[in-house]
């Protein structure tokens, strides 16, 4: 009789309805089955979301994806032989709780680090691709998330591929003092082997993608694409206003708004982004040799 009352009850969430202004009964909907757009707030079956590559079907919001979805989508029947799988990220400053903080976000997230690099096929054509991901350490770049994307542009060069970088970060990881912005500068150096040595590197820009990582290899693309509304830039909205005490634009640092300015070459729907890849490997390949955009 006891144990009733303390058994587990399940979780509902509530979807409010028209008949609710009527004190009718509201409909209860288990959680997990639906979700609410953020920008919106149109809810949808987490199925029919799925299904429309997590785009809101009402207002073209791109949501989120994490590396395993956004590999999925993007490669030939999502077939991927990942590079460097193992490789894990240290404490070299033996900053405080730093250690379980990585244990914690491997946990939460499946992955060992906030990149994942590897090759596949799109539309047939063979690439090397990187893809960060903002479920872990909000996509932050540290030693091994730099020596990933460096090995990644490394192979590459070796087996004349395209390389394709999807970005998404936080920025520099504040863990890894010096260590992590050294970075920067390593795997832009490694971007001018690529060039030097014509191979084309594509980088897409998703929502959100700041600090070090646009500052190096985000940017460093001889075509930059970005999805609708991806935000992007080096500081942040609030601290940019705060320090030229002016009020920016509503879409500043959009890429629309990148578009406009010239820091972008196209904005790309998501539907839309495979077959924009394969036609731009393609565009670039004469006799079978991928070059880079002059």
């Amino acid at each position: 009789m006891f144990k009733d009352l303390f058994q587990k009850k399940k979780k509902y969430a509530t979807v409010p309805s028209v008949r609710d202004n009527h004190n009718r009964p509201k409909r209860e909907i288990p959680e997990g089955i639906m979700n609410k757009c953020p920008k919106c707030g149109n809810i949808q079956y987490f199925k029919e979301l799925e299904k429309n590559l997590k785009v809101c079907s009402e207002c073209d919001h791109h949501m989120r994806l994490n590396a395993f979805e956004r590999i999925s989508m993007t490669l030939d029947d999502g077939r991927f032989f990942e590079y460097d799988s193992e490789m894990t990220s240290a404490d070299p400053l033996n900053f405080p709780g730093y250690v379980e903080k990585l244990k914690q976000q491997h946990e939460k997230s499946g992955l060992h680090e906030a990149v994942i690099t590897g090759e596949g096929t799109i539309g047939g054509f063979p690439v090397v691709m990187a893809v960060m991901s903002a479920d872990f350490f909000t996509g932050s770049m540290g030693s091994v998330v730099g020596e990933k994307v460096t090995r990644a542009i490394e192979m590459a060069i070796q087996k004349q591929y395209p390389l394709i970088i999807f970005s998404t970060s936080g920025g520099a990881r504040m863990q890894e003092s010096i260590l992590s912005l050294m970075q920067m500068a390593k795997t832009s150096a490694a971007l001018g082997k690529l060039h030097e040595s014509g191979g084309l590197y594509i980088s897409v820009i998703t929502d959100p993608t700041f600090g070090g990582i646009t500052a190096s290899f985000t940017m460093l693309g001889d075509i930059i694409l970005a999805e609708p509304g991806a935000v992007v830039g080096f500081a942040g909205r609030r601290v940019i206003e705060q320090t030229i005490r002016q009020k920016l634009p509503d879409e500043f640092q959009t890429a629309e708004f990148n578009l406009k300015h010239g820091q972008i070459d196209m904005v790309v729907h998501r539907k839309d982004m495979k077959q924009t890849l394969a036609k731009l490997i393609d565009l670039h390949t004469v006799k079978g040799e991928v070059t880079h955009a002059e």
